[in-house]
């Protein structure tokens, strides 16, 4: 059977000059060529092969070829359920619903780099702005997932925001309104059931008013809600505090499901346990680099504040790490006898967020720090989704 990277190279394909909706349409025809969603794909697909990939004015004689998809999470044979991954970063909530046993039949997120990485891992380019497609050309699908974008909830994109004079939240004109495209998915496709992933600043921002109007037009939408927040160091070594919604369609489960958020294991991961054996000296960092940071961390201390570094102990769990994490590496750096410390590679950041060794890190390391300091705990989404599928298989009788 001819494979993914076969056909990309027998077709010439560079996928850096396919990051965008028309390759994103035929490599997800490739994808769902068996499983009734075929027809949201298959003219965009046939379009796209023939005149940006074939270069020629005949109709190729054939669209889909019986493909093995040689990447390292490849979509899976007898698919449990369906789902659909939004705002979906390198796709961590789409490899832990994945692992569940759930195909995913429609993605997207705009970032190019982050379309590469996810490209790299699934054999599928995610469609781009979700503002710019419309809900009736998204698949029909039993779970709707999404860590949409959390800059207008978090605590420092509130602060930066109110110190410019700019609007946030809701009424943010950009990021803000991203929910509502999610609302608009869930009251046309009404899928059976969906998670959501935000930061904890969520459930506080505007005194509680944006998560009330969330919840409120999920509970309007016909859905029963549950939320909690969630705490990825009983899974990782990394402090991090996440709201998880979780909702289920009343019309479908009548408010008999019986949903519980997990209940964390024993937190056992330590720091010394993620970090690799030989690393680069490019991750010490330099002299005047360390100085500075010194030097900010006294400087606010004096001042009775607590910003500075975060020397990490190797025996516990690391500080959140961010999408900034690529500037200095300061919120996370690791201790080396008789130098400077040095922060994170790539791949050290990658388990940090619980992806496996398999996950290919296709970008730069300055990419690979955002990307993975916008992901998600794997384990603990896996976790919950546990929950979620379980009611959802009950469901699906």
């Amino acid at each position: 059977m001819t494979t993914y990277s076969n056909i990309k190279d027998e077709l010439k394909i560079n996928v850096d000059k396919h990051l965008n909706d028309g390759f994103a349409y035929l490599t997800h025809y490739w994808q769902n060529h068996h499983n009734g969603v075929s027809q949201y794909f298959k003219l965009s697909a046939k379009e796209y092969l023939q005149e940006e990939i074939l270069y020629v004015a005949e109709e190729p004689e054939q669209l889909y070829i019986p493909l093995k998809f040689d990447v390292p999470f490849p979509p899976i044979d007898k698919p449990l359920f369906k789902f659909i991954d939004l705002f979906a970063g390198i796709g961590g909530i789409r490899l832990a619903y994945q692992n569940l046993g759930g195909k995913c039949v429609f993605t997207s997120e705009w970032n190019n780099f982050a379309k590469k990485t996810y490209e790299a891992n699934f054999g599928e380019v995610p469609f781009g702005d979700i503002t710019k497609i419309s809900e009736n050309a998204i698949p029909d699908h039993d779970v709707l997932l999404a860590g949409f974008p959390c800059q207008p909830f978090s605590i420092a994109g509130v602060s930066k925001k109110n110190a410019l004079g700019r609007k946030h939240g809701f009424l943010d004109e950009t990021q803000g309104t991203l929910f509502f495209d999610i609302s608009r998915i869930l009251d046309c496709k009404k899928p059976k059931a969906f998670m959501l992933e935000n930061v904890k600043n969520l459930i506080s921002h505007d005194k509680g008013n944006t998560f009330k109007v969330i919840r409120n037009t999920l509970t309007e939408l016909g859905y029963s809600i549950y939320y909690q927040v969630l705490n990825g160091k009983y899974y990782v070594p990394q402090h991090r505090e996440r709201i998880i919604v979780v909702g289920f369609k009343n019309d479908i489960f009548q408010h008999k499901e019986n949903f519980q958020f997990p209940k964390p294991p024993e937190p056992t991961a330590k720091i010394k346990d993620i970090l690799e054996e030989k690393v680069a000296a490019k991750y010490t960092l330099t002299d005047k680099l360390w100085s500075y940071l010194q030097n900010y961390a006294a400087k606010h201390k004096a001042q009775g504040n607590g910003f500075g570094f975060g020397m990490t102990d190797l025996n516990g769990i690391s500080r959140t790490i961010s999408a900034r994490y690529y500037k200095d590496g300061s919120e996370i750096l690791i201790p080396q006898d008789g130098i400077n410390p040095r922060r994170l590679t790539p791949r050290e950041c990658a388990r940090l967020q619980g992806f496996p060794d398999e996950f290919l890190i296709p970008v730069s390391d300055n990419q690979a720090y955002r990307q993975f300091g916008n992901s998600v705990p794997v384990p603990l989404i896996q976790d919950v989704g546990k929950q979620l599928v379980k009611e959802l298989l009950k469901a699906n009788g």
